[in-house]
Order: structure tokens, then sequence, then C-alpha cells
């Protein structure tokens, strides 16, 4: 199969390293909006209004899980003081309380979908590092690492329960409905986990299958995130469906700019370990695009990954081995087609918001967070 050319935009030219930015080349909207729309006020109204009420649903957790969930959140460090952690990016409650506002509700009406999507999300991260192997997550160690495997399954099971709770105790048939696509995509999530991890043993995947299993497991939360505040201010299926359709490819925008991360990311700014998804053999969309390809690179490469598959070695391989294999696919062609994939999909998000009427201001909030999606460098 060989790479596919829809995604329009310029390419770029020439070996980066790992730490250079990610190129992914800003869409033509974003200068354009960068006075209108501060996206940095838009995040921290979604961490501000969504905080208090995560803290409290944390404050229902038995001992020690509550002390356990408030380290993974970064609220207290491994010693159990108070710290200022880094709580990442804050996307999906930044977009659960606008979506709120396409009713023409107050933004705090989305506030419960934006907890519970943010429950299932950190439900989702304590198991997939503890599947992984990841050690770092946010700068600092992950839970498995600093409160053993079993409390990471533990918590991360009881967020997922919190989150079905905080929307079903609002008891109206609003919450009913957001529970519905809530735990819709939470399955859809763990069926990409569930492919995701099928994918590593395997020699070749195709890229529909990796852009299948990224819509799992990526864009099927983001797209729940982007309709949960809508539903619940009493908008009708059709515009929460719309709703997620925006969300769905924005997921996947985020995804494909998170494998280019995962791989050419500064480990400063991401906080995971360098070359972090070819350490873990990863089948991302930079590697299955660049087998895709064909050429002496991708024959390389593939022969390379396969030789992987079967080292007893592979956990002690240098900087330099991983650095040869990035540049294999980077040669190959896998990173520029994933940038062209992640404007690729950036386009198709926006198009899905013209068929939703909303405030205007609204709408260039979405533009302007879907602009921040793919030229982030963590």
């Amino acid at each position: 199969m060989r790479l596919d050319e829809r995604a329009a935009g310029p390419r770029t030219s020439g070996t980066a390293t790992r730490g250079e930015p990610v190129p992914t080349v800003p869409p033509a909207s974003t200068a354009e909006r960068k006075t209108a729309v501060d996206v940095t006020t838009l995040l921290e109204r979604g961490r501000t209004l969504t905080t208090p009420v995560l803290r409290a649903a944390i404050d229902r957790l038995a001992s020690p899980m509550d002390t356990v969930a408030a380290y993974h959140f970064g609220w207290i460090d491994a010693e159990g003081r108070p710290s200022a952690g880094d709580g990442g990016k804050a996307v999906r409650p930044a977009l659960a309380v606008l979506s709120a506002e396409v009713t023409g509700a107050r933004p705090e009406v989305g506030v419960p979908g934006a907890v519970a999507v943010e429950l299932v999300h950190n439900f989702s991260l304590l198991h997939d590092d503890l599947m992984d192997g990841d050690e770092r997550r946010r700068h600092r160690e992950t839970v498995w690492k600093v409160h053993g495997p079993a409390q990471a399954i533990l918590v991360g099971d009881a967020l997922f329960a919190l989150a079905n709770e905080v929307l079903l105790e609002l008891g109206t048939a609003e919450a009913a409905r957001a529970t519905r696509r809530l735990t819709s995509a939470t399955r859809a999530l763990i069926d990409g986990q569930a492919q995701d991890i099928s994918y590593e043993h395997r020699d070749r995947v195709s890229v529909a299958e990796c852009l299948e299993m990224e819509g799992n497991k990526t864009g099927a939360l983001l797209a729940c995130a982007c309709s949960v505040g809508a539903v619940l201010g009493g908008a009708d299926d059709r515009t929460a469906d719309h709703l997620e359709r925006y969300g769905h490819h924005l997921g996947l925008a985020f995804q494909a700019v998170d494998d280019l991360l995962g791989i050419w990311g500064d480990p400063e700014a991401t906080g995971k370990q360098t070359w972090s998804d070819l350490r873990q053999r990863k089948k991302s969309l930079p590697v299955v695009a660049a087998l895709a390809a064909g050429g002496s690179a991708s024959e390389h490469l593939g022969e390379l990954l396969a030789a992987d598959a079967k080292s007893s070695d592979f956990a002690s391989f240098s900087e330099a081995e991983f650095a040869a294999r990035a540049a294999l696919i980077e040669e190959a062609g896998g990173r520029d087609w994933t940038a062209s994939e992640a404007r690729h999909q950036h386009a198709l998000a926006l198009q899905a918001l013209d068929a939703v009427g909303m405030p205007e201001r609204v709408r260039e909030q979405f533009s302007a967070l879907a602009d921040f999606v793919v030229v982030r460098k963590r």
C-alpha cells in the first residue's frame, strides 16, 4: 500500500532530530484567530471550573485511593505534600464547558460532563501507563511506579465508576443521555487500547487499521467531550452528533500530533522518555505510514523492526539505535505524512462545525482549540 497524498499543505524537507519542533505546520486560520481568541484563557477556564468538582469527586474515594488519585492528578507529591504539578493540557474540560454554550447555556452547565470525561480519561491513563510500562508522565513517575500496579488498577476502576456517578446523580433526562454517550465512548476507548496492544505484536499494520485504532482510543472520548456539555444544556441528538463528528476528527488530529511527539518530541516538553513510542514498539502513524510507503528506507525499517520483535536485548538498545530507526521513518516519509494527516483531520473537524448553529463567538473558540491541537509541543 502506498502512502496517499490526500492531505494538502506544504511538507518539510531535510532530517530533523529529537527536540526540534514537530512539523505540523499551523493551519492558515491560526494566525487570523490568534488575536481574537486566547486559547490559554479557554483552557484555564475549563480547568478552573472543573477542578473543584473533580477534587470533590476524588474525596469520595476510600483511603488510600484518594491519595493515589491526588498524586496522579498532580495535587500532591509522592510524599503526600501539596504540589503544583502539571495537570495536563485540559483540552477535554475546555471543550466540554464550551459545548454547553452551543445551546445558549452557561459554561457551568457543562461542568459535570467535563468532570466525567476527565475521570474516564485519567482512568485510561492509569491503566495505559501500567500496560505500556511507562515510568514517567507529566514530568514525574507514574502511579504504578510510586504506589504499585494494584493501586493503579484499583484507582483507575474507581475513576471510571465516579464518572458515571457524577453524571447520573444530576437525575435529569439530559444526564441520562450524556451518560449513554460517555459509556459508548469509554467502550470505544477500551477497544482502541486493545487494538493498540495487539498491534505491538504484529509485523505489519495498515494505515486504515491504525486510524481506526486511534479513532477509538483518542477520538471517541474527545468526541464525547465536545458534545457532553451541549447534551446537558438540552441539545438534540442531531446537534450532539455533529459536535461529536468535530471531536472525532479533532481527536485524530490530536493523536497524529501525539504520535509525532512520541518519536521526535522534546522530553523536557513532553515529560516522557526519548523515543518513547519506539521503545514500546508502538505501531503509531509515522511507523505504519513509513512501512506502507515502499522504497529502500521503508524496507530497511521493516527488517529492523521485525528483528527488534525477536530481540532479547531490545530494552538495552542505545540512543543511537533508536535514533537510526527514527531517521528511517522520516526518510520513508512517515513523519511528513503524519503531519499532513493532522492538518487533514483538522480541516474535517472545522467542516463538521458548519452543520451546527451556534453563536459566532463559540464557533471561533472551537476553531481556536482545533488550531491549538495541531501546533502544540506536548
